[in-house]
């Protein structure tokens, strides 16, 4: 299978901005590391939940 067969996601193409305490943000990151996923990805899976279950 070459690259251009497979199923592309949609390009992210905004942000949102948090300001957030230094060691919480710091303790998630660290966790997620460990989890072996990444911050990003885990704020948009709440993200995508989060609007799911209340819309």
């Amino acid at each position: 299978m070459n690259k251009k067969s497979k199923t592309k996601t949609p390009k992210k193409d905004s942000q949102l901005v948090l300001r957030l305490d230094k060691a919480e943000r710091d303790e998630f990151v660290a966790l997620c590391k460990k989890l072996d996923t990444s911050a990003a990805r885990e704020i948009r899976q709440f993200m995508r939940e989060f609007v799911k279950k209340n819309d």
